[in-house]
C-alpha cells in the first residue's frame, strides 16, 4: 500500500510538473502576441503570472526530488532488513542441519550452540528494531517513567554489547563520572535502552580496524545529562553530522558500504532523545579519525516519578 501510495504521488507531480510547463509555455507566446497591442499593466501582470508558474515548478521538481530520494531509501531499507533477517536464518539452518545429518563430539556441539544463539540475538535485535521505529516515529510515548541511573544503564548495555560481539572488555570502557556523582534521568527504562544499544551498535560497526571506544557522562549546565560516546572508527564527513539520524539513511561511502544495518538505528535514538526532552548530536574530525555522538537528556532526581 506505500509503494502504491508513492508511485501516485510521484505521477501526480511528474503530470502536475509536464502542465505547468506547457502552461508556462502557451502564457508566455500567447502573451506576447496580445501584449503588442496592449497597456504597460498587461505586460506587468503577464510577467507575474509566469513567474508564479516558474515558481511552480521549481517547487514541484523539489518535492519530485525529495519523493524519489525517500523511495530510494526506503528501497534500501528492505534490501538491508532482507539481508539481515536471511543470513542469520540460513546460518541457524546450516548448523541444525549439520547437527541432524552428523554425530558431533560435545566441544562441536557447544560451538554450534554459541553460533546459533549469537545468530538468534542478532535476528531479534533486526525484528525489534523495525518493530520499535513504527510506534516511536509516530507518536508519543504514553508510559510510565521513573528516575534512572544512567551509569547503571550504561554499564549494561555495554556488558550486551561486548557479549553480542564477542569483545575483550578493555573494547568498551565507561569512565568514571566526575566528583563520582551519579547521574539521573526521568524516562522510559526500555526506550533509553534501546538509544544506548544503538549508539554502542553503531560505534563498533563502523570500527571495522579494531573497536576503541570510550563512553563518558557528565552534566552539563546543571539541569542536563550527557552521555558521550567515542570511537577511532571510519569517521564522518561534515555533511553527514545530521543526515545519518534520518530514518532509513546509510552512509553512501565506500569504506562503509560492506557495513550492514537497516538505517533504523540513529533515527530512533533522535526520536527517543526527543520524546525524553533531549536531543542527539554527532561530530568527526574527519575520514577514518573516528566518530563522537553525545545524548544530551533532562537531569532528575533520584525519588522523581511521572506517571506520564
Amino acid at each position: 500500500m506505500n509503494i502504491t501510495r508513492r508511485r501516485g504521488a510521484i505521477a501526480f507531480f511528474i503530470t502536475l510538473g509536464v502542465l505547468l510547463v506547457g502552461l508556462a509555455v502557451t502564457l508566455d507566446v500567447g502573451w506576447i502576441v496580445v501584449t503588442s497591442e496592449r497597456t504597460v499593466w498587461f505586460i506587468v501582470l503577464g510577467i507575474l503570472l509566469f513567474a508564479a508558474l516558474i515558481a511552480g515548478v521549481v517547487l514541484n521538481t523539489v518535492f519530485l526530488v525529495r519523493e524519489i530520494n525517500r523511495n530510494e531509501r526506503q528501497d534500501t531499507f528492505l534490501n538491508a532488513v532482507t539481508h539481515e533477517l536471511k543470513t542469520p536464518i540460513a546460518s541457524i539452518r546450516l548448523y541444525l542441519e549439520t547437527l541432524q545429518r552428523r554425530p558431533l563430539d560435545e566441544p562441536q556441539r557447544q560451538e554450534f550452540y554459541k553460533v546459533m544463539l549469537a545468530d538468534s540475538d542478532r535476528l531479534l535485535a533486526t525484528v525489534e528494531q523495525v518493530l520499535k521505529a513504527g510506534p516511536l516515529g509516530q507518536r508519543h510515548r504514553q508510559q510510565n517513567r521513573a528516575a534512572l541511573d544512567l551509569e547503571s544503564l550504561v554499564t549494561d548495555c555495554i556488558a550486551v554489547t561486548l557479549q553480542r560481539y564477542h569483545l575483550p572488555p578493555e573494547s568498551i570502557v565507561l569512565d568514571p563520572t566526575p566528583g563520582d556523582v551519579r547521574l539521573f534521568t526521568l524516562g522510559i527504562a526500555e526506550d533509553l535502552r534501546t538509544a544506548v544499544l544503538n549508539l554502542l551498535d553503531n560505534a563498533v560497526k563502523y570500527s571495522p580496524e579494531g573497536v576503541h571506544v570510550r563512553c563518558s557522562l557528565a552534566i552539563e549546565s546543571y539541569t542536563r545529562v550527557t552521555l558521550t560516546i567515542r570511537d577511532t572508527g571510519v569517521g564522518l564527513a561534515p555533511d553527514q553530522f545530521k543526515r545519518i539520524f534520518k530514518r532509513f539513511y546509510r552512509v553512501p561511502e565506500r569504506s562503509t558500504s560492506k557495513i550492514k544495518g537497516t538505517g533504523l538505528g540513529l533515527f530512533l535514538v533522535r526520536t527517543i532523545a526527543r520524546q525524553h526532552g533531549g536531543t542527539v548530536t554527532a561530530e568527526s574530525p574527519g575520514h577514518n579519525q573516528g566518530t563522537t555522538v553525545t545524548l544530551t537528556l533532562p537531569r532528575a532526581n533520584p525519588t522523581t516519578q511521572s506517571a506520564l
